[in-house]
């Protein structure tokens, strides 16, 4: 009898493990042949403190030493581009971010590319930082397993019941009995739920997409921001001395591996074509990942109302790696029944609870 059985292998469930194992046993199913493949293994990879609610932001900040302890983030910048005709737009929403304006000109010292036929407005702010989402997915694997948790991998899981002590799940090849069940399961959360007996609580995936560019013009982009399109219009970011662009698009789609949409794709790269002054070349390479929201786009942490013994770690929608550190100590917690470091009202407010 396992104690607590984690359903799913993203940053979500690994980082959950790590915390519980030290006090119990735990086993986490991964339905795919290798971790954290979907929406963990496409992120932006930005830790970005003033992002989402301020539920999110709560966690956020939490996680904030965790991350530096760890060495896992790295200095980048941030920087909010608006068109002429996006004043209003642009007011209010780069104080949202606690930027600072700046001037067109100090913009294009930061932003070689930057048109200024197009951009209008400029908003920037230093402690952004790049997260080594590798790097995170590993260190959290591997002290779940060196506390004694087993991490299965290609461990779909076909059935859930009750048991008198718990829970029986079923997969493909074999069965395990549980005292506990975590509900990590990202895009396919509420299915899980559903095969569990426990009612769903509204989550969607939307789908992001991206495309990786070589360097605009041959740039050396080492110490360029990470730059953002008014309400989200576009994103790009350096890495590995290649550009990803993103449309920011929020397709709403049935759980699945996701790809990109050609023509999503095309308009966002348009979009942040027009801003900039290097032609757009034939993407690299593309690909998409899901983002999965609760309906107030708040995580989704803790024992399901109906159902103590399942607890969810749900929700993460664009916030997963920022949050994981706090969110899974907020989990282990209430596993182990002692108290959390964060606010009573954020932890109520993360409540699956709140749905009931």
């Amino acid at each position: 009898m396992i104690d607590v059985l984690i359903v799913g292998g993203g940053v979500a469930g690994l980082s959950a493990a790590a915390r519980i194992a030290p006090f119990a046993s735990v086993t986490v199913l991964e339905a795919e042949d290798s971790l954290g493949y979907h929406a963990t293994g496409r992120s932006a990879a930005i830790f970005l403190k003033d992002y989402g609610n301020d539920v999110v932001r709560a966690l956020n900040y939490a996680s904030e030493d965790y991350l530096h302890d760890q060495a896992l983030l790295k200095e980048r910048s941030m920087m909010m581009l608006g068109k002429h005709s996006e004043q209003e737009a642009f007011e209010a929403e780069y104080p949202s971010f606690n930027m600072e304006q700046i001037s067109i000109a100090e913009a294009q010292t930061k932003f070689p590319i930057l048109n200024p036929a197009r951009v209008g407005f400029a908003g920037y702010r230093e402690d952004i930082h790049d997260l080594d989402t590798d790097l995170m997915v590993q260190g959290f694997a591997k002290a779940a397993r060196t506390d004694g948790a087993e991490i299965e991998t290609t461990a779909r899981v076909q059935d859930i019941s009750r048991s008198p002590t718990g829970w029986t799940v079923r997969t493909d090849t074999k069965t395990y009995a549980a005292l506990t069940l975590v509900n990590a399961a990202g895009a396919w959360a509420d299915q899980v739920a559903l095969m569990a007996g426990v009612q769903p609580i509204g989550l969607q995936p939307f789908r992001r997409s991206f495309a990786q560019l070589a360097a605009p013009g041959g740039h050396d982009m080492t110490g360029w921001p990470f730059v953002d399109g008014v309400n989200e219009a576009w994103y790009a970011k350096p890495s590995a001395g290649k550009l990803l662009v993103s449309p920011s698009e929020e397709d709403p789609l049935a759980p699945c591996d996701a790809y990109a949409d050609d023509m999503v794709l095309a308009e966002g790269l348009a979009r942040y074509e027009e801003m900039v002054t290097e032609p757009v070349t034939r993407p690299e390479t593309t690909w998409a990942g899901l983002r999965s929201f609760a309906p107030d786009r708040a995580l989704v942490i803790g024992r399901d109302a109906a159902q103590p013994n399942f607890l969810w770690c749900a929700g993460q929608g664009g916030y997963g790696f920022q949050t994981a550190p706090a969110a899974s100590q907020l989990l282990a917690d209430i596993l182990a029944d002692q108290k959390s470091l964060l606010p009573p009202e954020v932890i109520k407010a993360l409540s699956p609870a709140r749905f009931s």
